[in-house]
């Protein structure tokens, strides 16, 4: 009570100022002194204590130890767009210029799409999810009609499979250039955010002719996809391909023997395979340490067991290999679209189920059994049998997956989704620990993380 009359006294003796920083609080999870926080703490903050499933712990020096808290400070990075790729607040303490500690501190964006997505039917769910990752929506979808159709128990046709295959490989080039160019503005090459976003607007297009939309498609569903190819789409896409490649070769010789790139790039924000392993990391950030671990390749889905790639590694796992790592997997999502193009198989786009599918277009004009065949599938569902099911793909970002609930109705009763960019952001203070602050926003690049899909 004392303490509140205190502020209240303080407050008109000042003219009316508050004490800001109590109402702006964001309590545990925000980074305190070490003095008020526990040593067991301070070492997993500074990531010194990783445990490995077989039971080994990591414990290296802790850099933070060795400089007195009263020459150091705590200072806010963020929330700021774009430098911290969305709404990520950073609170860092520092020796000067050197990063002792780092704390991600997250939920500025919270949508709330998981209990969302359980007020949606099945047919209504890839609307929601699809928004979550929003430079790589159709892989939300994808992940979520797979756990749908895992459920159910349906078999999909082959061109509907394929179509999804080669949607997803456009979807990750496409993200992989968004990263090109926005990691580019980070450490200061306006150039190649001009050059990323000039070959991505050729995705996006192309995106809008398939779907109607350029983002947040809606367009792999429960049981296939929304509509077949348009007419004349093998042409689009060898022409995007044609120009990805050639202009990959610009991509190149612009940064990676640019010697003032290569500083800010090579030796910094540094993991190594163990530590990444111990922190769940996937996709490019786990990768660049050099283990092979893909789901195309490693647990494939869809038809990727039918097509040539090869799994880009790193070595040293720092932000240098993450550049190099998805330049090259552009390259290695070109060589996959490619012969998609070649064995694209004719058929359905979609199950015909009639519990699943809704009837053609044309026959609602024609069939009273088809108009209510219709209306019932777009606000009643369809209901999927009692279970539980875990569906796993590669996204641009790593490992996407969704753990879905079914009592037996026609929406989940439970959905929780594994974000590789959520997962992957546990690795910051790992990398950043002991660099620059200068360098802080190039580490935050090198993970790419996607806040739309950490605060879902």
């Amino acid at each position: 009570m004392s303490d509140v009359t205190t502020l209240g006294v303080s407050a008109r003796a000042e003219g009316g100022r508050r004490d800001l920083s109590r109402e702006t609080s964001e309590g545990a999870q925000e980074l305190a002194s070490r003095r008020r926080t526990s040593e067991g703490e301070v070492r997993r903050e500074v990531g010194s204590v990783l445990r490995i499933p077989e039971g080994r712990v990591l414990d290296s020096s802790d850099i933070a130890s060795e400089v007195p808290e009263d020459q150091t400070m705590i200072i806010n990075m963020g929330p700021q767009h774009p430098s911290t790729h969305g709404v990520l607040r950073l609170m860092m303490e520092l020796d000067g210029e050197t990063v002792l500690r780092t704390k991600p501190v997250i939920g500025y964006l919270h949508t709330g799409m998981e209990k969302t997505g359980e007020e949606l039917t099945y047919v209504q769910g890839a609307t929601n999810v699809t928004r979550m990752d929003y430079l790589s929506p159709l892989t939300n979808e994808l992940v979520f009609s797979l756990a749908v159709e895992a459920l159910l128990g349906v078999e999909l046709p082959p061109r509907a499979v394929w179509v999804r295959m080669l949607l997803s490989e456009l979807q990750r080039i496409s993200s992989h250039l968004m990263w090109l160019a926005t990691n580019g503005m980070d450490v200061g090459s306006t150039t190649m955010m001009i050059f990323g976003f000039r070959e991505r607007e050729m995705l996006l297009a192309f995106f809008e002719k398939t779907t109607g939309l350029r983002m947040n498609h809606n367009f792999i569903r429960p049981g296939g996809t929304a509509a077949d190819l348009p007419g004349g789409w093998d042409d689009d896409v060898s022409v995007i391909c044609d120009t990805v490649l050639a202009r990959l070769g610009d991509y190149d010789e612009l940064l990676t023997g640019q010697p003032i790139f290569r500083e800010r790039m090579e030796g910094v924000g540094s993991i190594t395979a163990e530590e990444a392993i111990a922190l769940s990391a996937t996709g490019p950030v786990l990768r660049s340490t050099g283990v092979p671990w893909d789901l195309r390749r490693s647990m494939p889905y869809l038809a990727y067991d039918q097509v040539d790639f090869d799994v880009i590694v790193g070595t040293y796992g720092d932000n240098f290999d993450r550049y190099a790592l998805r330049l090259n997997e552009v390259r290695e999502s070109v060589k996959i679209v490619r012969q998609v193009v070649e064995k694209m198989p004719d058929g359905d786009y979609r199950v015909q189920d009639k519990k699943v599918t809704p009837p053609p277009r044309a026959r609602i004009d024609e069939s009273m059994e088809a108009l209510i065949h219709h209306f019932k599938i777009f606000t009643e569902g369809f209901k999927v049998p009692a279970g539980e099911v875990y569906q796993a793909v590669e996204s641009p970002r790593g490992e996407i997956g969704c753990y879905m609930v079914s009592d037996g109705s026609s929406k989940p009763y439970r959905m929780h989704i594994r974000a590789p960019s959520f997962v992957n952001l546990q690795s910051l203070p790992v990398m950043m620990r002991g660099g620059l602050v200068a360098d802080a926003v190039a580490t935050i690049s090198s993970i790419d993380p996607v806040m739309g899909e950490v605060d879902r």
